[in-house]
């Protein structure tokens, strides 16, 4: 099998002629980079699989429309991304995914900055299991379990200033020892709770 690792214009030019090799190449060198991708997220292992698998198949399908100056593995996480949105839009195809958000993924995309993004994700995971005891607790029934202000506060017996106090005080830690704006990989880890929270706000 040809060596393609080192250089994408071939990759590219081989995928675009059928040659199945290259396309053996491409599943084994980024399948399981892209598994990672999606599962964080998806935050579920099926569907992640589902998405990549969806991914490969319809880079094969399109392989004509590649062109030379694409660069194969911002390409790859670009579709892996758009599959997801279209996953998650047929899933919950009631409710409308906010756009700031979908913005704001599609911006750290196109920073093209996969190692920095990985290690920010990390780094955040790091902070929230560092905060205090309560602190903590409170982050996580509102961004974990999709809890309200209100549910928390019942469940705790404090009032909603303190659990609003202690939310943003878990941000503020956040926020300072990362030295980011983490409100999007807060959203990628914590997804699909944060749907849940939205939509028991409509109901309130």
């Amino acid at each position: 099998m040809l060596d393609f690792s080192r250089d994408n214009t071939k990759l590219i030019k081989a995928l675009k002629s059928g040659n199945t090799n290259a396309y053996t190449f491409l599943v084994k060198q980024y399948n399981q980079k892209l598994c990672v991708y999606a599962f964080s997220l998806s935050h579920d292992h099926d569907l992640a699989q589902d998405i990549v698998q969806n991914v490969f198949i319809r880079t094969w399908q399109q392989r004509h429309k590649l062109k030379s100056e694409f660069v194969i593995q911002r390409f790859l996480y670009k579709l892996t991304y758009n599959e997801f949105i279209d996953q998650y839009r047929k899933m919950k195809s009631t409710m409308v995914l906010e756009k700031k958000y979908i913005d704001a993924l599609d911006t750290i995309l196109e920073e093209d900055n996969k190692p920095r993004f990985e290690k920010l994700i990390d780094l955040v995971k790091t902070e929230i299991e560092n905060l205090p005891p309560k602190c903590k607790q409170t982050f996580l029934l509102s961004k974990q379990e999709g809890l309200t202000n209100i549910e928390i506060a019942e469940y705790q017996n404090v009032s909603i200033k303190t659990v609003e106090a202690q939310i943003t005080k878990a941000f503020s830690i956040i926020r300072k020892n990362t030295k980011e704006n983490t409100n999007n990989i807060i959203f990628l880890l914590f997804g699909r709770s944060f749907d849940k929270l939205l939509n028991k706000s409509n109901t309130l």
